[in-house]
């Protein structure tokens, strides 16, 4: 496990997030809209309804929006009206209206009424561009806010390499992929571990693409563009893979990162990520955002002195407030195994509310074979307490199924 510097605070790496969508409502499409369809404002996309001036725009469809784009007539006093409401009736979405030759009067009006500026029609991209950059930072916080009432990001964290994290990240990524299917959710795992991470070959997938393509691919970079670079599971989890090559941790930064990891929050309802063992900028970062954190430690003296540390580490970096778990694996009920659940208590200084069994021969035989752990026995320990993992998760993230 590396150290961070001690001078390096949570500040240093939260979490900067980005708005879905800019929406124009046009009555026809004109001038450069064909271009401006391709283009995108703030790294943002543009997207397009074709609406009469006077007909009325569902004011829910509009708060999804970063910026609405809302064409008035001057000379049709139900265009101006109806801005007027939109304005009133999403007062946390920035308004932007758009007109043939708006008079002087109208400009102001609209002003008054909340438009956050007025351009002229059709629309330029240089127009767009302009109008829209003041509003960056109003924009990247209501994504924030949206990102975190819609998805579930849950990291898994190694407390040291070989504690079965991996195995146990993919197994139960599976199952819950499975179950959130039949709630008509979805479930996405982000395999980031780039040097040693082999979350695609456990579970028998061979990816064409993986999680360098997907940092390639910067602003370009859309739901469906991450949903053909995952690989998808029967269980219906879609994987984004770590890297055929093995990369230095470094070789990655926050912003690369974060882009894939929000674009993925916002493609499906839960994401889960299996981290590095060593610890990063953006791997803090992406503890920072998480809904859960899942610590792995293995029920041995070294694992539970190692599960400690990265505790500590946590709580140096100022993330003690993010929800935790730890989850002891490959354990023993019997009584003659060397370390006992209690004893674990004591070392982390804190419960560890989850044990999963120790259950080599299925474990071990469903990787070999790429397949979960039900294909190889029905039944098992280790299933068993994938179940109640799941269980816990609905739970805990507030899930409805």
């Amino acid at each position: 496990m590396s150290a961070m510097n001690q001078q390096d605070t949570a500040k240093a790496w939260r979490f900067q997030g980005r708005e879905a969508e800019i929406h124009l409502y046009l009555s026809a499409a004109e001038g450069d809209i064909g271009a401006l369809m391709g283009a995108r404002v703030l790294g943002l996309p543009l997207t397009l309804s074709i609406v009469p001036v006077s007909d009325w725009i569902d004011a829910t469809d509009m708060a999804r929006a970063a910026v609405a784009v809302v064409q008035v007539d001057a000379d049709s006093p139900a265009s101006i009206k109806r801005f007027e409401r939109l304005a009133a009736a999403n007062p946390d979405t920035p308004l932007i209206a758009a007109a043939f030759n708006p008079p002087l009067a109208l400009v102001r009006s609209l002003l008054r009424s909340g438009a956050h500026d007025v351009l002229p029609l059709p629309l330029s991209l240089d127009d767009l561009v302009t109008s829209i950059a003041p509003l960056a930072e109003q924009v990247q916080q209501k994504e924030v806010h949206a990102l975190a009432g819609k998805s579930r990001l849950i990291t898994f964290s190694k407390a040291r390499g070989g504690s079965g994290a991996t195995a146990l990240a993919t197994q139960l990524a599976c199952r819950f992929a499975a179950r959130e299917a039949a709630a008509g959710r979805e479930a996405c795992l982000i395999d980031l571990d780039v040097q040693f991470g082999d979350a695609a070959f456990q579970l028998g997938l061979t990816p064409k693409f993986s999680l360098t393509d997907a940092v390639a691919a910067g602003s370009r970079l859309d739901g469906e563009l991450l949903r053909s670079i995952t690989t998808v599971h029967p269980s219906g989890l879609h994987v984004l893979a770590a890297p055929d090559e093995m990369l230095p941790l470094e070789g990655l930064n926050n912003d690369q990162v974060l882009a894939v990891v929000e674009r993925a929050q916002r493609a499906f309802g839960t994401v889960f990520v299996d981290l590095p063992a060593n610890w990063t900028h953006w791997s803090l970062s992406l503890a920072a955002r998480s809904d859960l954190i899942l610590l792995v430690a293995d029920l041995s003296v070294a694992g539970l002195r190692q599960a400690r540390r990265q505790l500590d580490l946590l709580q140096e970096q100022e993330l003690g407030e993010v929800p935790l778990e730890i989850i002891l694996n490959r354990h023993e009920k019997s009584l003659f195994g060397s370390v006992k659940s209690g004893d674990a208590t004591t070392a982390l200084g804190r419960d560890a509310r989850f044990t999963v069994a120790n259950d080599p021969a299925t474990v071990n035989a469903a990787i070999e074979r790429g397949v979960t752990v039900d294909e190889v026995k029905r039944k098992s320990a280790f299933g068993s307490d994938l179940d109640r993992l799941d269980k816990a998760l609905v739970d805990i993230l507030g899930l409805e199924r």
